[in-house]
């Protein structure tokens, strides 16, 4: 066994690992109880918030109180079968979320520049008429 995750933990762990895992293809029947058996082996957990929106259902976070316990973790549980179900384990990447745009806001400024850039244009060709 590698000395990766004892006490010492002078390994450098590249961006985008952190605390928080992202699990997917979950049993739709897991209980929170079977989730901080099943992730707890591995450290201390924070928070686990399974989804229960049709959307969401299958999927949870876990948050771990330290980093190396979340690497760990995502490290062993990858394609673990639980209740016939391989599971997806990912680092959460916060930078991937969609970000909702105000689609008649965004065309108001995109007019906005448009006509700002048209007006600058006819000022230079009066410039050299």
């Amino acid at each position: 066994m590698s000395l990766a995750y004892g006490k010492g933990r002078n390994v450098v762990l590249p961006p985008s690992v952190n605390r928080i895992l992202l699990v997917k293809n979950l049993p739709f029947k897991i209980t929170s109880e079977e989730m901080y058996d099943l992730f707890g082996k591995y450290g201390g957990i924070r928070q686990i918030r399974i989804g229960t929106e049709q959307k969401t259902r299958g999927t949870a976070y876990v948050v771990y109180e330290d980093i190396y316990d979340a690497k760990e973790a995502c490290d062993h549980l990858q394609g673990f079968n639980v209740m016939g179900r391989y599971l997806v384990v990912l680092y959460f990447q916060s930078n991937h979320k969609s970000k909702k745009i105000d689609l008649p806001k965004e065309e108001e400024r995109v007019e906005q520049l448009r006509r700002q850039f048209q007006s600058m244009g006819n000022d230079e060709e009066s410039e050299f008429d």
